[in-house]
């Protein structure tokens, strides 16, 4: 048996063909140790991290309706015009509980609660802190910048604040012990959405190669017709450089699956295209794992 470490680009719904990655690496008699992941990434890394199977994710991802995670604020149900003060004042269209409760049940189910429920140094979430300008490591970093317990702190909620997409989900607000100013957590894709560099840390190496799985295409788009398309291209732009680095010097080590003509943010993909892309994930995993690691 390889043991390997992982670490998951975001990709809202394409990441779906992840599922397809990881069918292939199971099949291969191959097990991940330790993973790491940002945005659908970070919820990906969490399920893996809790030990549920490829064919587990498949099914209750297949059978999850997307557009049920949505939270609005009940007001806009009755003044749909309040969206947009919504949007204003709390900067984000939707509260994102629903999506922190749904994995929160996921992860009861195989006893995990807080990151003390999992082996220390298996899990690492990226985020980003908007207060403090900083690119924040869940749980690594709860300690030394925010005085946070790691041990009491929600793997869900830290999932959750990782898959928040600027303006669609509300940021998260984290009281820290430390500073007096309520920090604003976001999607950790706003600066790093392929965080290959989390295990090259000097004091985090190992003998484990590390596989990189990232979402690739549609980068060139240009057809902007609304603001989440403005922000996904907004946030490629920012969030491309923090990266590259890390790309060029591990590329023979990252799995690079083609997705084309799908959108970041389409809650109301089908099961047909969901299963495009889990074949898409698995076709691309068996090409490049049949000659690595090398």
């Amino acid at each position: 048996m390889l043991k390997i470490d992982t670490v998951f680009s975001g990709g809202g719904m394409k990441a779906y063909s992840f599922i397809g990655v990881l069918e292939s690496l199971e099949e291969r008699d191959i097990k991940i140790v330790r993973t790491a992941g940002t945005s659908a990434g970070a919820i990906i890394s969490t399920l893996v991290a809790a030990n549920y199977t490829a064919h587990e994710i498949k099914h209750f991802l297949m059978t999850l309706h997307a557009k049920k995670l949505l939270d609005a604020p009940r007001l806009t149900t009755v003044l749909p015009f309040s969206k947009w003060m919504y949007l204003y004042f709390q900067m984000g269209f939707y509260r994102g509980h629903t999506l922190e409760k749904w994995l929160a049940k996921k992860l009861a189910h195989k006893n995990i609660y807080t990151f003390n429920d999992i082996q220390q140094g298996h899990l690492k979430i990226i985020v980003v802190d908007l207060t403090l300008q900083k690119v924040i490591v869940i749980p690594d970093d709860l300690q030394k910048v925010y005085q946070i317990n790691p041990n009491t702190f929600s793997v869900a909620k830290a999932a959750r604040i990782s898959a928040g997409f600027p303006l669609f989900f509300m940021p998260y607000r984290l009281k820290s012990k430390k500073y007096v100013r309520t920090s604003y957590m976001v999607d950790g894709g706003v600066v790093s959405n392929f965080p290959m560099w989390v295990f090259q840390q000097t004091h985090q190496l190992s003998k484990r190669p590390v596989l990189g799985i990232k979402i690739t295409g549609n980068e060139n788009r240009k057809n902007i017709k609304n603001i989440f398309h403005f922000t996904e291209s907004l946030l490629h732009m920012m969030k491309q450089s923090y990266d590259d680095y890390f790309i060029e010097q591990y590329e023979k080590d990252i799995i690079f699956i083609p997705v084309q003509k799908v959108e970041t943010m389409d809650l109301s993909m089908n099961n047909i295209k969901k299963k495009e892309l889990i074949t898409l994930g698995k076709t691309t995993a068996e090409q490049f794992l049949n000659k690595w690691p090398n």
